[in-house]
C-alpha cells in the first residue's frame, strides 16, 4: 500500500476538542487536509468560525460546535451535531486542557479539581460517549487522547497537571483494553514543550530558555512536529495500534527517567 493511501482519511468524521487555538487548531487543519470532515469544538465561537472558514477555503469540510468539555449536556449535543452534519464520529481527538503554575503547598482544592476535571474527567467521558456511538453504529473508530511528557516525569509547580496527564495515559490503556474487541482503537500522544499562544511568553522567558537547554534536541516542538503521530493513530497506518502512548518530546523523557 502506498503511503498516500495508508494515511488517507476520506470518509472519516473527526471531532476535535479545544480546536480554537494551539495544538487543537493544528490537529483540525491536518485532519481536514488529509480528507476527514472535521467537527470543531471549543468555547470560543468566533475563533471556531474563523478556522472553519480557513478549512473550507482550502477545500475541506468543517462544522463548529460551541461547547465546554465539562458540560455533559453540551457533549451529547456536540456528538448529535456532528452526526447531523457528517455522520458518526470515527476519529475523536481529546485535546482540550488547562494548565496551572501552583506549587504543591499552595495548590487550592478549586484549582486541583478544575485541572483534573478538564484534563482527565472530560477526556474519559468524551471518549466514553464517542466509543458508545461508534459501537452502536457498528463503525470502526480511533480515539486519540492528548497526554503530556509530564505524565511520565514531573517538574515543580505542575502537580495537578502532571497527575491528570498520567491519568490520561492509564485511562487510554484501560479504554483500549475494553474496546479493542469492539473495533475502537484508543491511543495517546504525549507532547513535550510546544510553543503555543498560551505559553509563548513563558517559553521565551529565562525559565523557558532553561527548559529548552534541557531538551536533548535543543529546541521546543514546532508546528508540524505532531502531524505524523496524529495521522498514524487516526488512519489505517495505525490499524493494529491500541493502548499506545507516543512521546513527541525531543528526547525530554529520556532525561526525566
Amino acid at each position: 500500500m502506498k503511503a498516500a493511501d495508508m494515511f488517507d482519511l476520506k470518509g472519516e468524521v473527526a471531532l476535535v476538542t479545544g480546536a480554537s487555538s494551539g495544538l487543537g487548531l493544528r490537529f483540525a487543519e491536518v485532519l481536514a487536509a488529509n480528507g476527514a470532515r472535521v467537527v470543531l469544538v471549543a468555547r470560543r465561537a468566533e475563533r471556531l468560525r474563523a478556522l472553519r472558514e480557513k478549512i473550507e477555503a482550502a477545500g475541506g469540510k468543517a462544522a463548529t460546535v460551541e461547547a465546554d468539555v465539562l458540560d455533559r449536556r453540551a457533549m451529547t449535543q456536540a456528538f448529535d451535531a456532528a452526526e447531523k452534519a457528517f455522520g458518526t464520529v470515527s476519529i475523536l481527538v481529546n485535546n482540550a486542557g488547562i494548565a496551572h503554575t501552583d506549587r504543591a503547598l499552595d495548590l487550592s482544592e478549586q484549582t486541583w479539581r478544575s485541572v483534573l476535571a478538564t484534563n482527565l474527567d472530560a477526556v474519559f467521558f468524551w471518549a466514553q460517549e464517542g466509543a458508545r456511538r461508534m459501537v452502536t453504529a457498528g463503525a470502526h473508530g480511533s480515539i486519540i487522547n492528548i497526554a503530556s511528557v509530564v505524565g511520565f516525569g514531573v517538574s515543580k509547580g505542575i502537580a495537578a497537571y502532571a497527575v491528570a496527564k498520567a491519568g490520561v495515559v492509564q485511562a487510554t490503556k484501560a479504554l483500549a483494553l475494553e474496546l479493542a474487541s469492539r473495533g475502537v482503537r484508543v491511543n495517546a500522544i504525549a507532547p513535550g514543550w510546544f510553543m503555543t499562544e498560551i505559553n509563548e511568553d513563558f517559553l521565551k522567558s529565562e525559565k523557558g530558555q532553561d527548559i529548552k537547554r534541557g531538551i536533548p534536541m535543543g529546541r521546543f516542538g514546532e508546528s508540524g512536529d505532531l502531524d505524523g503521530a496524529l495521522l498514524l493513530l487516526a488512519s489505517k497506518a495505525g490499524r493494529y495500534m491500541t493502548g499506545a502512548t507516543i512521546l513527541v518530546d525531543g528526547g525530554q523523557v529520556v532525561q526525566l527517567r
